[in-house]
């Protein structure tokens, strides 16, 4: 995923253990810098805390967050 190029919108998962914490996924968006990028499958996760990291590193990233998980 870190090789991946002219990407414009990225959805990426970040739910343990069977995927990346949301430390591993804001380092892989920070790396392939997709121009919009959709946080899902992460229930139980900080997702503001994963937001906040992406936007530590000061790139054109657009995280939209939303409710996956209504009732």
């Amino acid at each position: 995923m870190r090789a991946l190029e002219n990407i414009d919108i990225a959805f990426v998962f970040m739910n343990l253990p069977y995927t990346m914490d949301i430390y591993q996924a804001a380092s892989a968006v920070v790396e392939f810098q997709p121009s919009i990028m959709y946080p899902y499958h992460h229930r139980g996760q900080d997702i503001m805390k994963f937001k906040t990291i992406v936007d530590l590193a000061e790139i054109d990233i657009e995280i939209r967050l939303k409710d996956w998980y209504s009732n």
